[in-house]
């Protein structure tokens, strides 16, 4: 990198303000060649703002024309939580990138680690930038004093808010000294109020309802709005100064999110902490939240929930803990676990590092269990022990304690003094609590990661068939008294917004009888499969097309043995949902109630599809079903997740136990044809490459660079022979196949061949077509080399390619460097290969030739003229064969 370019990057917090952007131009003065990049905004007034200005002047950058290597330095201003500056997650944890923070907001346990931080509390961060540019002698021009003003009226609400503090006076002052117009502040920052605006406004002067707590006023006003409405800040704002109120929540719910905006003027009341609780973000006086995943009366209620847990002294975790705590050392084997909690009637231990009590991790007494019952007993704890937990001080509040068993689905807290565990507070625990203290509430992630309506999205992202199947299933779940629900990928694509009608009902009850009334009502038929309490719909739609429907009895399945298919019993729906590989697929809507469209989410699938992170619901998961360690990749790379690290770790673990071995060739077939039938097979392979699956399953399945080469052009081979809309369909899985066998032998091909489970009936004539393609490869060159000087005839490359498939020609076409030879390619599989004689049988019998090998040769003759434009037509075609003829001695009339 010369020593002119940037070495430095300036962002701010998702969702901007006028604040943290001044913060950003402040900062770009202190780093002269610093590059900005803006994380965008929703409010219309900044948005305007950023619009009129010079972005070479100011360096504003995309995130595509960043050079993120060379970046040495970066700069975050209004925050320092790493959740609010994910846009820069890959330099946050880089070695060799500094990290600096300008920042006015409390500290809070997901702030980023910085090498230099500048945090006061102020009503604006751009005051503490402006302060030190003053200190260092900077002259500014009057509109980027102007702007940095524009930051310091808004944060401070043009010096009324009760964060308002002295510096921002002072910095205010100094910018006038610079130019600063307030006027043009007054101008940037005026919001214009729209009729939706207004509506708005009455309904949360409408809705407004006071609470008090710690004996101020505290003020909850809600409006509901169909579509985004922007500047609602603003409204929080106009109605705190008209109504002067103390403390005010404005609660808005527009399209699939409920956005809340607090203000406060008290010490006493700290709406940052309740936002912050709500996964949003602030301070003291001003935050922000944007929920996706809860409605109006729920959001409600949780800020009701939180300003009571605010209200007087809590109790801490010392209160409530268990002490000593029963734990086991890593290295012990999962028998002696079983063993232990069975002892002494615990569900979950911590688990400690050898010698000592710092505790690495928690083992719950389900997984130990099973792990025993699969023949794994004496392997170590620290194979299946769930890592990454939270801890807690002795002094943590009951929220922190609330937040990680509830929120972050972890079955005990352990509580550690000096490095050591002092005690654990458990699941039940929490609930005596609960129960005990009535003014106690649970987090409001418990009903967030279970139930959420999702009737719009149902009407809004479905079409009408889809929607009336579903309103019937509800119908009938209703009429029989059975709680019916759609499960699986159709909700999880469904949240995602990704196309799926592919509907599977689950029934909580007698599933067949369930089905045989849907079969009834579509006029179908019912095929069922009791062993497995399932059963299929089969019925015609409108069009006549053949559909059909999975409807399965709410079930629990259990492996007998590691890899083994499956033995089930009934159950509830979430014990159906916990057997699903991956949590988020382990989401349901509820059809027969009232109202209609509950989704049902024990597992945390929405924070997850959230977070774009693939975690299994137990850690034997790839243990009992090894396939799943190829379905979790398929879904990363479709989705743009990443499997979280504790499931990558248990697929590191699965290989160690040569799980993959076990399993059957057909069931390994299905999941590879699977993954040749993704958008990017390519970047499957690679990943599952990276992860040793591949190396499982064959050793020569393995990437090597050619291998990356040919499967990337295969991949967009296969997008071109797409976009033709032929009818002739393409097996995906056999031109990966031989991709995946590029520059391989005979031997390992076919060793390749068993390892992937493929039909072994097409083998031999699979790898023969293999063998035919490595001779042909040459004569096609030697061909478009005769081609080009004239001597090449059609037919010729017609007789060397006849006898490929569909796929074996588009593999040999993606595997060509010439472009010549590859335009004659393409027309091969697009027309040559399509032409037929214009003549046949019957007309060669009209003309008087007896049947026998003769049509044959003739009719071959006849193509390969047309091909090469020497019988172009019917008449020509019918002489040649006469010609044919009598050069045979028939001498037909």
């Amino acid at each position: 990198m010369s020593a002119s370019s940037p070495r430095v990057l300036v962002t701010c917090h998702a969702n901007a303000d006028f604040d943290s952007f001044a913060a950003m131009l402040a900062a770009h003065f202190l780093y002269p060649g610093s590059l900005l990049l803006f994380p965008g905004t929703q409010e219309r007034g900044l948005q305007k703002v950023v619009a009129s200005l010079d972005a070479k002047r100011y360096s504003l950058t995309e995130t595509a024309d960043i050079p993120w290597d060379e970046i040495t330095h970066l700069v975050l201003v209004d925050t320092r939580q790493r959740e609010r500056v994910r846009h820069v997650s890959a330099l946050l944890d880089r070695e060799g990138v500094s990290v600096e923070v300008w920042d006015h907001h409390p500290a809070s346990s997901e702030d980023v680690p910085a090498r230099t931080s500048h945090v006061e509390t102020v009503g604006s961060v751009t005051a503490l930038l402006v302060r030190e540019l003053r200190q260092r002698g900077a002259v500014l021009e009057a509109a980027d004093a102007t702007l940095l003003g524009l930051g310091i009226y808004g944060d401070t609400g043009s010096f009324t808010y009760s964060s308002t503090t002295p510096l921002d006076f002072e910095s205010s002052a100094w910018l006038l000294t610079q130019g600063m117009d307030v006027n043009a502040i007054n101008e940037m920052a005026a919001h214009e109020l729209t009729s939706l605006h207004v509506r708005a406004l009455n309904s949360l002067l409408e809705s407004a309802r006071v609470y008090h707590i710690n004996n101020e006023p505290v003020v909850i006003a809600e409006a509901s709005m169909e579509h985004y409405l922007g500047d609602f800040a603003y409204l929080a704002h106009r109605l705190m100064e008209m109504e002067k109120f103390t403390v005010l929540f404005a609660v808005g719910r527009m399209e699939d999110r409920v956005q809340v905006v607090a203000r406060s003027r008290s010490d006493a009341i700290n709406v940052g902490r309740i936002c912050a609780e709500l996964g949003g973000g602030g301070h003291a006086y001003a935050a922000s939240a944007s929920i996706r995943n809860l409605t109006l009366n729920e959001v409600h209620d949780a800020i009701v929930r939180n300003l009571h847990m605010q209200a007087g002294p809590e109790k801490t975790a010392s209160d409530y803990m268990s002490s000593p705590a029963v734990g086991i050392e890593s290295d012990r084997s999962m028998r002696e676990a079983d063993t232990l909690m069975m002892h002494f009637g615990l569900k979950a231990v911590p688990v400690f590092r050898p010698g000592t009590r710092h505790c690495i991790g928690i083992l719950d007494a389900q997984t130990a269990s099973r792990a025993t019952s699969h023949k794994l007993g004496e392997r170590p704890v620290d194979d299946y022990m769930r890592r990454n937990i939270k801890t807690l001080a002795p002094d943590a509040p009951l929220r922190d304690i609330s937040s990680i068993i509830v929120g972050g689905r972890q079955r005990l807290v352990p509580i550690v003094d000096k490095e050591l565990v002092v005690g654990v507070v458990t699941r039940t625990d929490l609930i005596n609590v609960m129960t005990s203290e009535p003014g106690q509430v649970l987090d409001y992630q418990e009903n967030s990661s279970r139930e959420r309506n999702v009737a719009k999205l149902l009407r809004d992202r479905l079409p009408a068939r889809v929607r009336h199947l579903l309103e019937l299933a509800g119908r009938l779940g209703q009429r029989l008294n059975m709680p019916v629900y759609v499960v699986g990928g159709f909700v999880r694509d469904l949240l995602l917004d990704r196309p799926n009608h592919d509907v599977d009902f689950v029934v909580e009850g007698e599933g067949v009888t369930f089905a045989r009334a849907l079969a009834a009502e579509l006029g179908g038929r019912v095929r069922e499969h009791r062993k497995f309490l399932t059963s299929m719909v089969i019925y015609h739609d409108e069009d006549g097309v053949e559909q059909r429907i999975d409807v399965a009895t709410a079930r629990l399945e259990y492996y007998e043995s590691p890899a083994a298919l499956p033995t089930v019993e009934l159950s509830s729906i979430k014990m159906d949902l916990f057997r699903r590989d991956f949590t988020i697929n382990a989401l349901a809507i509820r059809l027969d109630c009232t109202p209609y469209g509950q989704l049902v989410d024990f597992f945390g699938g929405q924070r997850d599809i959230k977070e774009g992170v693939l975690r299994v619901l137990h850690t034997l998961s790839f243990v009992e079903d090894p396939t799943r360690s190829l379905r979790a990749v398929r879904f990363e790379q479709r989705y743009g997740f990443h499997i979280g690290p504790s499931a990558e770790k248990l697929i590191k673990n699965l290989l160690s136990l040569h799980m993959l071995d076990k399993l059957s060739g057909k069931r390994i077939f299905n999941e590879y044809a699977h993954i040749c039938d993704e958008d990017d097979p390519a970047a499957c392979f690679e990943r599952l490459d990276g992860l040793g699956l591949l190396r499982a399953l064959g050793p020569s399945l393995a990437l090597t660079p050619s291998k990356r080469q040919i499967l990337q052009q295969v991949r967009s081979m296969l997008n071109w022979y797409r976009l033709l809309y032929f009818d002739e369909r393409v097996e995906n899985w056999l031109i990966y196949f031989l991709a995946l066998g590029h520059r391989l032998n005979y031997a390992e091909v076919s060793a390749n061949f068993t390892a992937l489970g493929l039909p072994e009936g097409r083998k031999q004539e699979i790898l023969q077509q293999r063998e035919s393609m490595r001779h042909v490869q040459p004569k096609l060159v030697r061909w478009q080399k005769a081609f080009e000087a004239g001597t090449g005839r059609i037919s010729g490359l017609s007789l060397l390619l006849e006898k490929f498939s569909l796929e074996f020609l588009l593999y040999i076409m993606a595997g060509v460097e010439d472009s010549g030879l590859q335009k004659n390619l393409s027309r091969y599989i697009t027309q040559w290969r399509r032409e037929k004689p214009d003549i046949d049988g019957r007309d060669l019998r009209d003309m008087g030739i007896a049947p026998g090998p003769l049509f044959g040769r003739i009719l071959r003759a006849v193509l390969a003229g047309k091909l090469d434009g020497e019988t172009p037509d019917a008449d020509s075609q019918r002489r040649l064969a006469l010609d044919m003829a009598r050069q045979e001695g028939v001498f037909p009339k």
